[in-house]
Formats: structure tokens, sequence, C-alpha cells
């Protein structure tokens, strides 16, 4: 397991499944940092479903045929799951896994297409802030904000998934009782902290994975993170963009509400207050507004399409 790290660089790890034509898009972008030739890549491929067709069977091994051509990295250490885990059990014990050895580590799936900037801006951020206890999680993604006057880097309640990075020290605090989660949530006050992005319902997220109707990692990080007051550090300019909103997703639809027309190329990463942006806050709350009614408008223009088809 351990690999050369003599540069310090965070490792990648890059969970794939059966999309190989994602997987390739994730790769290639990432092959395209300037830093990826100085860093470790991990790989953690899942296996099939006991129903798994044969079509799907032939995705998995495609995905994986692929994996094992790709270079451009220092090392590549690839793991193949003979079961199928899940992306909540994958990622929760990759990423442990990986922690446990390195004390940082980048964070991908493969459906997450990275800016050439991406890899500068996680490791700056990881070593600027590693003795920071405060700080649990750096994300790669921001939201399209039509009026954006957020400064280059600042700090938010709320984590994100779509290319992130954390240190041992945080995800220690790693919590995968939901329930258990939900009622020091609600003991603390801190629904609203929780609901703070009403653009993806966390509340919801976590009662359904409370309830057993959905089984998700990243509702649990995301409180986890808010139960021990930490904080997450986000651009200001999206460093990823989600390519996985077609459909293929496990708990993706089609959409194109998150996508940047540009990414950013370089975010300067500068030691700054450990504290809240409240800027930050107002301008994602009113984008999750606006998102949220545009989402009502639509289903009603739907459901006036399907009455009068009636």
């Amino acid at each position: 397991m351990i690999a050369d790290n003599t540069n310090n660089l965070a490792p990648i790890i890059l969970f794939v499944y059966n999309r190989p034509w994602h997987t390739r898009q994730t790769v290639e972008a990432l092959q395209k940092n300037e830093l990826a030739s100085e860093s470790v890549l991990y790989v953690f491929a899942d296996g099939p479903k006991l129903d798994a067709t044969e079509e799907q069977i032939n995705e998995i091994v495609q995905t994986r045929k692929y994996i094992h051509s790709v270079q451009g990295f220092k090392e590549i250490h690839v793991e193949e799951s003979e079961k199928n885990k899940g992306l909540a059990d994958s990622i929760v014990e990759g990423v442990t896994k990986i922690l446990d050895v390195y004390g940082k580590v980048i964070v991908l799936e493969d459906d997450i297409v990275t800016s050439s900037g991406f890899l500068k801006f996680m490791n700056s951020a990881l070593t600027l802030y590693e003795n920071e206890e405060k700080v649990m999680h750096v994300a790669g993604y921001m939201y399209p904000l039509k009026r954006n006057t957020l400064p280059e880097t600042f700090f938010y309640p709320a984590a994100s998934c779509w290319g992130w990075a954390t240190w041992k020290r945080a995800w220690d605090h790693y919590n995968p009782d939901a329930r258990d989660l939900y009622m020091k949530i609600k003991e603390g006050r801190l629904l609203k902290i929780l609901n703070i992005n009403s653009i993806h319902g966390f509340e919801e997220q976590l009662r359904a994975n409370m309830e057993g109707t959905m089984y998700t990692w990243f509702i649990k990080w995301n409180a986890s993170v808010i139960l021990s007051h930490g904080y997450s550090l986000y651009p200001n300019c999206s460093l990823v963009q989600n390519v996985g909103f077609d459909g293929s997703g496990e708990h993706c639809g089609p959409t194109n509400r998150f996508n940047w027309l540009k990414l950013a190329d370089n975010i300067e990463v500068k030691k700054q207050r450990v504290r809240f942006s409240k800027k930050a806050i107002r301008l994602l709350r009113q984008f999750g507004d606006e998102e949220r009614t545009s989402f009502v408008k639509l289903l009603k223009r739907r459901c006036k399409k399907l009455i009068k088809k009636i």
C-alpha cells in the first residue's frame, strides 16, 4: 500500500464502476493537471451486482480495461473488488484506507471532470490548513452564481462531494450512524445549518438514510463536519464539472443546472481567518431559492402538458 510520496503531494483516489466513457473523461482531464505526473493515483473499482446483466458486466470490464491502460501519473495502483460494495461503502472504505497511510487525500468519482489547476488548488489548501483543526474539508466545486462577488476562497458550513479533499484528523470524526447523527443535529439545534443549502434537501437525505430508504455516505460526512463545528474551504469559481447528470449515475437524474461554461484554471489559496463567509451564505441561499422556484415551475409546466394529453 505504501507508495513513493517524497514530494508530499496528497494521493488521489478515483472510484469507478461501470461507466467507461465517464471514467475516461475524468482521467483525461486529471492527466492535464500540472501536478498529475508527480501524484500517486489509487483507483478503486467496484464489482458487479448479483443480478448484473451481460451488458452491465461488459461495461465493468471495459472500465477496468481502460484503467489498466492509464499512464501519466507518478504511480498508479488499482484495487478491483470481486463483489459489489456500492458507492457508499466503496468510498468510506477507500478513503479510510488511504488516509490511514498518508494522512491526507484528494477524492474523485468517475464523473468529475477537473480543470488543469484542480490538483494545485487541493494540495495548496491541504498544506496551508493541515494543522488548522477547524478546517475539515476542501471543496473543488462551486455553484454557478449569477452575481458572484465572493473572494477567491472562502469558508462555508456545508461540504461538497464533487471533487474534494480532507485529512485523517478530520475524517476520524466521520460517523456512519444516520440516526445518531440526526438526533445529535436536532439536539444541538443545528438543523438550520444542515439545511443551509436548500438545493439538495440534506435533512431529507439524512432522514432517508435513518429510515433505510436511502444508503449514501456524503450526507453522513456533511453532518459529521457540522457536528464537529468544522469549516469547508471553497473556491469562488468551480474547479470541477459533474458530467454524470445524464441519468447514468447512481443518484443523479438528467440536468445541466449546475454546469459551468468555463472552469477556473488557477485559484490561489491564501491563509485567511477561519470563519464562515456571510456573503457566501446569503448568495448560496439565494441561488438555492431560485433553483427551487425554477424546479417547481418546471414541474407545473410538465403537469399541464400531461393533463392536456389526458
